[in-house]
């Protein structure tokens, strides 16, 4: 008769489990092209970093209605290097994050950058009052089911606020999961920004 497994036991198995199933979702290095040649999520990108050129893959394209009710295609980013900021306005972390985007984008709007926002898991009403209330001027998608999120392969679309760089030809750049600080969003911008176009 076999003998019970410890609690410590179960613990240190359910662990090895877990820390396996993470190295499973990872192809590692910030690899995101699957065999099908679309970007699938794999990892977070380094704060003020983004991806080598030779590891970027397209970007899906989406679709949508802005908080004022004008439809949205993502074909209008293409060309500029884009800026896509999910947030909501029940999200403590985004209250700290927009207005330092905002300042971003009030600096580089003209030189050839586009801000997006899509609102998820929100009220029409609220997400319109928070970006009146934090000055923002640029648009947002309102998406409360997440549809965009779930467009881009393996995101985590429960993780926000979280923000996605395009550069100009419309590959993922960079993934950043969590709070952005306005200093190295604008590093990363910029990094876009001196990139040459083939």
């Amino acid at each position: 008769m076999s003998r019970p497994l410890s609690r410590r036991t179960l613990l240190l198995a359910a662990g090895g489990a877990a820390a396996g199933a993470l190295v499973g979702c990872s192809t590692g290095g910030n690899d995101t092209v699957s065999s099908t040649g679309e970007y699938e999520f794999t990892e977070p990108t380094p704060a003020a970093t983004v991806v080598a050129e030779d590891q970027r893959s397209p970007a899906p394209a989406f679709s949508g209605e802005l908080l004022d009710g004008t439809p949205f295609e993502s074909s209008s980013l293409a060309g500029d290097v884009a800026v896509i900021n999910f947030w909501g306005s029940w999200c403590v972390p985004c209250r700290v994050e927009t207005p330092e985007f905002q300042a971003v984008h009030a600096d580089v709007a003209d030189r050839g950058v586009q801000f997006l926002g899509i609102d998820v898991k929100d009220q029409r009403q609220m997400a319109v009052a928070f970006v009146e209330r934090l000055g923002v001027a640029y648009p947002s998608v309102f998406d409360p089911r997440g549809e965009v999120a779930m467009a881009f392969r393996g995101f985590p679309a429960n993780v926000v606020p979280s923000t996605i760089l395009l550069d100009r030809d419309g590959r993922v750049a960079a993934v950043y999961t969590g709070q952005v600080r306005g200093e190295d969003l604008r590093a990363a911008v910029e990094l876009l920004l001196a990139e040459d176009r083939a």
